[in-house]
């Protein structure tokens, strides 16, 4: 059988046990700390909204859903930064299939809020449709509202009118607290009518606060996180809480504020990002202890880390990975760091692990944090174009490794082995007696060396360099005994007749296997690439990895009645290995690139899933099955040896859409508010003299902050009417805060009187927040175009300032500080040689799109006449080609149409590319049918491909682009090429739905 392979770098699991569970739980069971130890048994069944009564608790080892271990493997996903409701299913059930079973979720209020008291659950917003989804996707849900999130978004997730309010954020301060109950009103309104613990849903844990550490060591800290605690169980969540401390500080650890009396019914949860370059650090059980050690600050928790480091963030001018973007994120964090690190957590017992991110996402609009441009990819497992990575498959082989082996709820330390040439963690299983080795190897140069087991056995193992490796002894194979496996096993199941176990490994390595074998049993390859040998009660089996997909072993008779079916495989092939549970059994399949729904209907399998290149299907599943389908249609199959269905001819990958040139570009002119004769008397007087900012108000005022005015996204206007004699002016001094990136531009009576822009982050600055600079604009020059001819007409004459500040984004408030409440936008005005007096007027965006959101624009001219919008008429605008090489200060527009055809049941991802000569100073604001989806910075970077997600993107239908280019007159402009590119296509995909994009 043919089967598409993919070269992979992964990671595989340990085997299932069956034993029944016993000891305390079940639906009833006290939900509080377990009192008892509860015995190794099958972990619960995925949850999802059945109706019933169910229990969370946990003891020292694990949480105990309904009296039964659970390992949580869990993803974050940000809803939000995937504004297209359809494609949330489509991660969900690829989390799913890739062994995952908890996704976990921020909830940004800045998203949901634009004024106070105002609330939209609609829409991309909708958190009822999304939990509803995660729910039929069979994932729990680890629910994280804030109300601060940080999460690298504007303002740490507290929305734009905040920072213009009173009173300390974070803090007890009574006036923050109104606002704060009104927000968790709104979000757990909905999130109540989603607990796993009625059966409506599946959230399984719920935060409060995130990293918060600013008032630990006063009253205030204790207080504000006991307000928080009693706000949310008042509201009806009586799922588990819990915080995620920032680092490893044991703050907030059980006990330390008031619950209110309630008691087991708080976690203590850390995070943590090392780095690759560092060895994996010990923050569990093997740890250094006590409150800095991570697990050990909290004895009788189980091991929590809600964020481990999954990748990173990349900064404007991409200074963190060299220029490369999140392709050297990807592979500096690849699948051996995975390895590494993450087995490192297991090994010291961490049974709550969620790698942040799994899908980053992109971050649309206004919502990025200064420290991060448009593109959240952040290096993840699945990319912010949703394609699976290599980096998919430890999550994979750990995930149903961790579903499917329950030994791995409850570990317990044994005695220490010794490896030469690597570092050694041993632990056992106290009720099963199985044994785990996590075997790491921190040096630069593969290491060979031999294991020296429990049971006596010597066995022989290399382990790459910055690499590590899973050996289980003593696990159940069904009704057999595993002795030791070189690869290490991903899954034990039963599929008919048949207990099935797979091993994984890396291609090209020979995997060794050696199984109980009292009485000799009768043993059949099923593929050319093993061998055995079956010698004193003891049966060998040997495979290379991957040489030919997969090898099969069949081994029968003996001392069990029940056939072992033996599969190994190399990452790649893994990677299309999907069990999948139904009423009637279990199933395996093998080959597709994704399984997404498993059905037995009698005696045919329904099956549906992906795939991206030409595969073949093999199938094993419940006794009686005769046929199967994939994606609604029959597929012709034999029956093998091992009674699996095996398709006959393989199943057709996807096409390659063929994308249209973008041509029959329109252009226009922007910025009419920089002309003297513009009328402003619609806009807002800026007068007040006193602020809530953290930011000097300038003596004698007036306050200029574009916050205190109720303009908190995006790009703000200032028309300052300037009276007086302005012979002697020499310049013009313009204070201004900002986030990272931020600019401004300056006329005088309409001419360009000059610009600015904040630097470029390098090292020392990758955190920074918020710029301050003042940029002094000599008017020398101008004062030569524009000599009054007379000395009365310059005493008399009124003149207009404009500025156009790009404020870009709000500090996050990490520290607790109120940072978020810098200022935005002009500070402070000041003349240089003339002392004449200004009145101003300000200008941002206008009301908050009634769909994309309140963070979709900012104040741009043809962004408030609805320019980038698709219904707007510009027919009368002129034509222009592309790639542009223009001069001059300020905005231009650009706008084209173009229609896709992508054939049904293909998913296309398809990116946008801009790319220009790197000297040219200019950027550009991307408007899809009207959806702000990011910025491009040419001079910057290091972003030139933006993802434009189905759903916004019509894969089937006319669609508008519009692009606001903004120039700052120091160098020739584009936009260069501008251009589509297909970034992954499946033949598969979920049924899509078009995100409404009203016209105006």
């Amino acid at each position: 059988m043919a089967l598409s392979r993919r070269t992979f770098s992964a990671l595989a699991g340990s085997t299932a046990l069956g034993f029944a569970l016993g000891g305390s739980g079940g639906p009833g069971a006290p939900a509080a700390y377990a009192a008892r130890s509860v015995p190794t048994g099958p972990a619960p069944a995925p949850p999802h909204a059945d109706g019933e009564r169910h229990t969370i608790g946990y003891d020292h080892h694990s949480l105990l859903v309904d009296g039964r271990r659970l390992v949580v493997w869990s993803g974050e996903l940000h809803p939000f930064r995937l504004p297209s409701p359809s494609l949330w299913r489509d991660v969900l059930e690829k989390m799913r299939a890739h062994g995952y079973n908890t996704v976990s979720i921020y909830v940004a209020w800045n998203y949901h809020s634009a004024a106070p008291g105002r609330y939209d659950f609609t829409g991309v917003r909708d958190l009822d449709l999304f939990l509803r989804t995660a729910a039929e996707t069979g994932l729990y849900v680890i629910l994280r509202p804030g109300p601060y999130i940080n999460a690298e978004v504007d303002a740490g997730g507290f929305p734009g009118w905040l920072t213009a309010t009173e009173g300390a954020a974070r803090s007890t301060d009574p006036t923050y607290l109104g606002h704060v109950d009104e927000w968790l009103t709104a979000v757990n309104g909905i999130v109540r009518r989603h607990q796993y613990t009625d059966g409506a849903g599946s959230v399984l844990l719920y935060q409060i606060e995130n990293e918060y550490d600013g008032h630990v060591t006063d009253p205030t800290g204790p207080a504000y996180m006991s307000h928080l605690y009693r706000k949310v169980r008042a509201d009806g969540i009586d799922v588990p809480l819990f915080h995620n401390d920032k680092g490893r500080n044991g703050y907030w650890i059980p006990g330390s504020f008031d619950t209110g009396g309630e008691t087991g019914k708080w976690l203590y949860g850390f995070d943590g990002y090392p780095s690759p370059s560092q060895p994996p650090p010990d923050w569990g059980d093997f740890g250094i202890g006590g409150l800095k050690g991570g697990a050990t600050a909290s004895p009788r928790t189980p091991g929590f880390v809600p964020e481990f480091g999954g990748g990173w963030f990349d900064p404007w001018g991409g200074v963190e990975f060299g220029g490369k973007g999140y392709a050297e994120s990807r592979r500096t964090r690849d699948a051996a760091y995975e390895r590494r690190f993450y087995l490192t957590n297991l090994a010291n017992g961490l049974t709550l692990h969620n790698v942040y991110m799994t899908y980053g996402g992109t971050t649309w609009g206004w919502l990025p944090a200064p420290v991060v441009y448009t593109s959240y990819d952040y290096g993840a497992a699945i990319d912010e174009a949703r394609n699976v990575t290599p980096k998919i498959a430890p999550m994979h082989q750990l995930g149903h490794l961790l579903q499917r082996v329950p030994d791995f709820a409850k570990l317990d330390r044994a005695a220490d082995v010794h490896v030469p040439g690597l570092k050694a963690y041993h632990l056992t299983n106290p009720d099963t007696q199985a044994h785990v080795y996590v075997l790491r190897n921190d040096g630069a140069d593969e290491v060979t060396s031999t294991l020296r087991t429990a049971a006596g056995d010597d066995v022989e193992l290399t382990v790459p360099a910055h690499d590590a490796r899973l050996v289980t002894t003593g696990l159940s194979l069904g009704k057999r005994k595993l002795r030791y496996c070189t690869a290490q096993p991903m899954f034990v199941l039963s599929a008919g007749r048949y207990d099935v176990a797979l091993f994984t490994g890396r291609y090209g390595e020979m995997a060794h296997l050696v199984l109980d074998c009292p009485s000799e049993p009768f043993v059949q390859r099923l593929d050319a690439e093993a061998a055995w040998v079956y010698d004193q009660g003891v049966l060998h089996v040997t495979a290379p990895l991957g040489q030919g997909g997969l090898t099969r072993v069949l081994v029968q008779r003996g001392e069990s009645d029940t056939p072992l079916l033996l599969l190994f495989a190399d990452d790649a092939t893994s990677l299309r290995l999907f069990p999948r549970d139904t009423p009637s059994g279990t199933v395996l399949v093998y080959g597709p690139a994704l399984l997404r729904h498993a059905k037995v209907s009698g005696s045919v399998v329904q099956l549906t899933g992906d795939t991206v290149g030409p595969t073949g299907l093999e199938v094993w599943g419940p006794r009686g099955i005769a046929s199967v389908t994939w994606n609604g249609q029959p597929v012709r199959t034999r029956v093998s040896l091992s009674e699996s269905l095996v398709a006959l001819a393989d199943m057709p990958g996807a096409p390659r859409p063929a994308l249209p040139a973008l041509a029959g570009w329109r252009r226009k002119t922007e910025n009419p508010e920089s002309a003297a004769g513009f009328d402003d008397s619609a806009w807002t007087v800026a007068d007040k003299v006193t602020s809530f900012s953290t930011t000097a108000v300038p003596a004698g005022g007036p306050v200029l902050f574009a916050d205190d005015y109720g303009f908190h996204y995006g790009d703000v206007w200032y028309r300052g009417r300037v009276e007086g004699d302005l012979s002697d002016l020499e310049s013009v001094a313009l204070s201004y805060s900002t986030g990272t990136q931020g600019m401004l531009m300056a006329w005088l009576d309409g001419e360009p009187l000059g610009s600015h822009r904040m630097p470029v982050p390098d090292a020392r600055t990758v955190r920074k927040g918020s710029w301050t600079a003042t940029a002094e604009l000599s008017v020398a020059e101008l004062r030569l175009k524009k000599k009054a001819k007379t000395q009365t007409e310059r005493e008399k004459r009124s003149h207009v300032l404009s500025v156009l500040v790009r404020r870009m984004q709000h500090d996050m408030d990490g520290g607790s500080l109120d940072t978020h409440k810098a200022a935005r936008g002009l500070t402070a005005v000041s003349f240089k040689g003339a002392s004449p007096k200004a009145g101003w007027r300000i200008q941002g965006a206008t009301a908050p799109d009634p769909v994309r959101g309140p963070l979709n624009n900012g104040g741009l001219y043809g962004e408030r006449k609805g320019w980038h919008l698709p219904g707007f008429a510009d027919d009368g605008w002129e034509p222009a080609v592309l790639p542009r090489a223009d001069r001059g200060m300020g905005v231009t527009w650009y706008r084209t149409g173009f229609r896709l055809s992508v054939p049904a049941g293909v998913d296309a991802s398809v990116g946008l590319v801009l790319e220009d000569d790197p000297a040219r100073a200019y950027r550009v604001q991307i408007f899809l049918n009207g959806w702000n989806l990011g910025q491009y910075v040419n001079d910057v970077g290091p972003q030139h491909t933006f993802v434009l997600p189905s759903g916004i993107l019509r894969t089937r239908g006319d669609n508008t682009l519009a692009l606001a280019v903004l120039s700052d007159g120091t160098s020739e402009f584009g936009p260069g090429v501008v251009r589509l590119e297909l970034l992954g296509s499946a033949a598969g995909g979920v049924p899509m739905t078009v995100v409404d994009s009203p016209g105006r």
